[in-house]
């Protein structure tokens, strides 16, 4: 080729490979003939009817043509006014973070393994670790996790490893995420741990049957504040005196706008703090960003990435990603997590959106939630056939409510009214109110009245 440059096929016969075909003729070769198959075609099981046959059968058409296409095919979507929760919150995101975040030098950032051509986005993932420590009080917190459950699983080996020596058991509470203990029970099958859970009082942590369940084998406990079900724990305290007599780890579930006025993790002797930061993107069905918080004793312990501070050759502050020995890309099986990548794009525009609010606008977006949850509680209440909320605490966000009508007739029923609520047990509804849908209280409170 011109310019002395030898194309892909030149290289597979030259026997040398290419970056972008790592394997010679002779070499595919031989795997094939030592697994048995003619091609690579016969390693895939393809059913015809969705094998690529060369041609998509697509008819161009103009951009205008697809806007208007699509623009109707989403308009047949039901509209629906969504007052879910349980972990997904839906907070109004400012303009200012979706301008700066689209920034094209964050968007091409994808790992900020080159200090060099990175340090905005590495003081911006600086800023965010800042941000969880003062928030948490915690010594460390990586620049973050895939989600919540991701954290929680990691929390969990984390545990396994300072305790390796002796313990197996992970508690948590029984009042938890499906999602969550799935992931976690999923991190946790290769290892000898096992998880079991212990009884919640009125939808907080029964202390009682937490002290007879925990013992000299048990490695963590988790719980959250708020619950999965918007109450407000009141006994963290002594949670963490409980666990630090077995020399367990404490591992707390919680959100950056919940940490701005709840008890600080610290304070209560939470070893761990874990959950989703609920801030910087819109609920998005279910994606959400991990937050992974800890103490200094263990640094190196921590999954995923850190970004720390170091001064450059002119005695400049600089940043880099750092302690990167505990990753699975240096250090394979001994790593101490299999995260391959992060959501650090989204770590960032969580950042931002902190920001933006400043401490005093987080505190004002908390106490909003919990007035906002009395306020939806006492309107539901008043509707003959409900009660509310069953848990006589304090809630977050969020409340569950009973009612004399099947739940999950009911949440069918709304929806054809165009809300949408969760329905978590045979007569257990749960409702979650933020900003974005604060509004429309009254219109979901006469639904509710015109089918309760």
């Amino acid at each position: 080729m011109e310019g002395g440059s030898v194309s892909s096929d030149e290289h597979r016969e030259n026997g040398r490979g290419s970056p972008f075909a790592p394997h010679t003729a002779a070499e595919t070769t031989a795997m094939l003939d030592a697994v048995g198959v003619e091609s690579e075609d016969h390693l895939f099981d393809i059913p015809e009817e969705i094998e690529f046959d060369g041609s998509f059968d697509i008819e161009p058409r103009s951009e205008r043509a697809i806007r208007e296409e699509i623009a109707s095919m989403l308009g047949r979507n039901e509209d629906l006014v969504e007052f879910l929760g349980r972990g997904h919150y839906d907070h109004y995101v400012p303009s200012a973070v979706d301008h700066l975040a689209d920034r094209s030098e964050f968007l091409t950032s994808y790992t900020q393994y080159q200090p060099e051509v990175a340090q905005g986005f590495l003081q911006a993932l600086f800023e965010y670790q800042s941000m969880l420590v003062e928030l948490t009080g915690l010594e460390v917190a990586n620049c973050s996790m895939y989600d919540a459950a991701t954290a929680l699983g990691e929390a969990a080996t984390l545990a396994v490893r300072v305790r390796a020596t002796s313990g197996d058991r992970v508690l948590v509470p029984e009042q938890l995420h499906d999602g969550r203990r799935a992931v976690l029970d999923s991190y946790l099958a290769g290892t000898d741990a096992i998880v079991e859970t212990y009884p919640m009082d009125d939808g907080i942590v029964d202390r009682d049957a937490l002290a007879d369940a925990i013992d000299e084998d048990c490695v963590m406990v988790y719980t959250e504040n708020p619950t999965v079900r918007g109450t407000i724990e009141e006994g963290l305290g002594a949670i963490g005196e409980l666990t630090d007599d077995h020399d367990a780890l404490f591992c707390l579930g919680s959100d950056p706008v919940a940490l701005s006025l709840l008890e600080e993790p610290a304070s209560v002797g939470a070893d761990v703090v874990i959950g989703d930061a609920a801030l910087g993107l819109g609920a998005a069905d279910g994606m959400g960003l991990g937050l992974f918080a800890t103490r200094e004793a263990f640094l190196r312990q921590v999954p995923g990435r850190l970004v720390g501070t170091g001064e450059d050759s002119e005695e400049r502050r600089a940043y880099t990603l750092t302690l990167q020995t505990r990753e699975q890309h240096i250090r394979r099986e001994r790593a101490t997590s299999n995260i391959c990548t992060n959501q650090a794009w989204v770590a960032l525009r969580a950042a931002m959106h902190v920001a933006w609010l400043g401490p005093d606008g987080l505190t004002d977006l908390a106490k909003e939630s919990v007035t906002r949850a009395n306020e939806v509680a006492e309107r539901l209440d008043a509707i003959d056939g409900v009660t509310a909320p069953v848990h006589d605490r304090h809630h977050f966000r969020e409340v569950v409510a009973r009612t004399d009508r099947e739940a999950s007739a009911l949440k069918e029923d709304l929806e054809a009214e165009g809300y949408a609520i969760h329905a978590i047990d045979d007569h257990l509804v749960q409702v979650c109110v933020t900003e974005t849908n604060a509004d429309r209280i009254d219109d979901l409170v006469a639904a509710v009245e015109a089918v309760a």
